[in-house]
């Protein structure tokens, strides 16, 4: 039987490291016979990001920082240019907030705090979305990453549990605004995973701790089960499913204590 994604292009916005959800993402969705592109914030990250990338066969590396209007139109004009003028997958897995922003008590957020942790983890969805429209001439699918944070009070979550609930809304307002170009837009709620940019939350040893104890599965989420869950929703499998945030966590979602 053929990969699921045989032939098709997918675009992985946010690998930091190898212990980045998006590199488990890029695993799951080459496995399934997609060709993978990866970009990378800036030239200080490009020799890491470039060994990891050549570690997974075909996959090809690109230049953009979301923050950078200019720098959007150029890397989704290079992937045109690289992969034909297609596109079927957009992965966004970015999201950044201050650190004093993530310790403070909630009621110290800095205002330039805040419009930080919304340009960088919610906004660059709709840029980046916006980007790639063009170049999803068959259809799509973009695919984000969120946190039950978004949803309840998780304690040292503080601003960026706040910008996660309005990356969930904008999930929403995107699947109404491309549905009708046949893009699909869905967001993965990934239980608390040791990644770079989760060290930044200073309870996130507490977190695992008390997902493994309490959680349904008796157990945290391993980064490829998230990775698995991109890959579903990247295949015609989901091609009714838009609009819709998924928990990947083990079943802690649905737990009242």
């Amino acid at each position: 039987m053929a990969n699921s994604l045989e032939g098709r292009v997918a675009v992985i916005f946010g690998l930091a490291n190898k212990r980045s959800i998006a590199w488990a993402i890029a695993q799951k969705l080459h496995e399934e016979g997609a060709q993978i592109a990866i970009t990378y914030q800036n030239e200080r990250l490009r020799l890491e990001a470039e060994e990891i990338i050549s570690s997974l066969p075909g996959a090809q590396g690109f230049q953009c920082d979301v923050t950078r209007d200019d720098e959007i139109t150029q890397v989704f004009q290079q992937i045109g240019e690289r992969y034909n003028g297609k596109i079927h997958t957009l992965v966004h897995s970015v999201a950044f907030a201050p650190a004093e922003d993530l310790k403070n008590d909630f009621l110290l957020t800095s205002r330039e705090g805040f419009r930080i942790a919304h340009d960088i983890s919610v906004y660059s969805l709709i840029a980046l979305a916006r980007g790639a429209e063009p170049l999803m001439t068959e259809g799509g699918s973009i695919i984000t990453l969120s946190y039950l944070g978004a949803e309840k009070v998780m304690q040292g979550y503080n601003v960026m549990g706040v910008a996660k609930a309005s990356l969930e809304a904008t999930v929403r307002y995107l699947s109404a605004s491309l549905g009708p170009k046949a893009i699909r837009v869905n967001a993965i709620s990934a239980g608390p995973i040791r990644t770079l940019a989760a060290r930044g939350i200073g309870t996130l040893g507490d977190f695992l701790k008390l997902v493994s104890e309490r959680a349904p599965l008796k157990r945290n989420v391993d980064p490829m089960e998230v990775g698995a869950t991109a890959a579903f929703l990247a295949s015609d499998g989901a091609s009714g499913i838009t609009g819709e945030v998924i928990h990947v966590d083990c079943g802690y979602n649905v737990m009242g204590y």
